[in-house]
């Protein structure tokens, strides 16, 4: 069987790293090494020019950044956005933490009224209340589905920004607020999308989405996506604290 491999494009991982994101980029290099499987991951630094041919990777990652880091890259994001879209369209896995998922969206307007334009890969859009304590804060736990079997995903949402106008959500909210406050939705999802407000790092606490990413992302490359089982004791056992916990109130 011929060595499998992927490519990962890190964007922005010294602005957008709130709440420990870059640990996802972590998370995803341990997994994929358990299987014998090497994940190059790439940088891509803003305002530092590179010739990257984004439809080369197999996932592109964005994580968390406060209305402060947002407005920082901007427009550095905004040079990329046509390699952004064609790998999109040649179906590069994009995972999207928090500011990462609303910058992709149509804009965002943040507490002092001041407006990001988004890429506008996506036709949701963000708006955060001029109140800037009105936020959503605390665990949260979401109902996806992972090829064709429900699954609970736990993480952690900061946010003031309120999302609407999302089509195909993330999943059905259990716990917490979600895209808007009080909301039943989170996040935005297609087969080779998830976008969403949990940090925590999300995939410290989802080992089957990670999986889930890997495993698509083989599958782009026409090669075996089967993942052998590994060693989830310990994730499991602590998911099952968190769900007992979060779902018990």
């Amino acid at each position: 069987m011929s060595e499998r491999k992927l490519k990962l494009l890190h964007m922005y991982p010294n602005v957008l790293d709130l709440y420990g994101d870059s640990g996802n980029v972590e998370v995803l290099r341990y997994r994929c090494a358990q299987r014998g499987i090497t994940l190059e991951v790439y940088q891509h630094l803003m305002n530092k020019p590179d010739n990257t041919d984004f439809s080369d990777m197999d996932i592109i990652y964005l994580g968390g950044g406060a209305d402060y880091e947002q407005q920082l890259l901007a427009d550095d994001l905004m040079s990329c956005k046509d390699r952004i879209f064609k790998a999109y369209e040649n179906k590069v896995f994009l995972l999207m933490i928090c500011g990462g998922y609303q910058l992709l969206g149509k804009y965002y307007k943040d507490s002092n009224g001041e407006r990001i334009p988004g890429l506008g890969l996506f036709s949701y859009h963000t708006e955060a209340s001029t109140n800037k304590r009105d936020r959503c804060i605390g665990n949260i736990i979401v109902e996806t589905e992972l090829v064709g079997k429900k699954y609970k995903v736990i993480g952690f949402e900061n946010h003031g920004g309120q999302t609407t106008d999302v089509k195909t959500p993330f999943g059905k909210v259990l716990h917490g607020n979600g895209n808007v406050r009080s909301g039943e939705t989170e996040g935005y999802c297609e087969e080779r999308v998830i976008a969403t407000y949990l940090h925590g790092p999300l995939l410290s606490k989802n080992p089957q989405l990670a999986d889930y990413i890997i495993s698509k992302a083989l599958e782009r490359q026409g090669a075996d996506s089967t993942l052998a089982p590994i060693n989830d004791k310990l994730e499991e056992a602590c998911r099952k604290e968190l769900l007992t916990r979060l779902l018990s109130k």
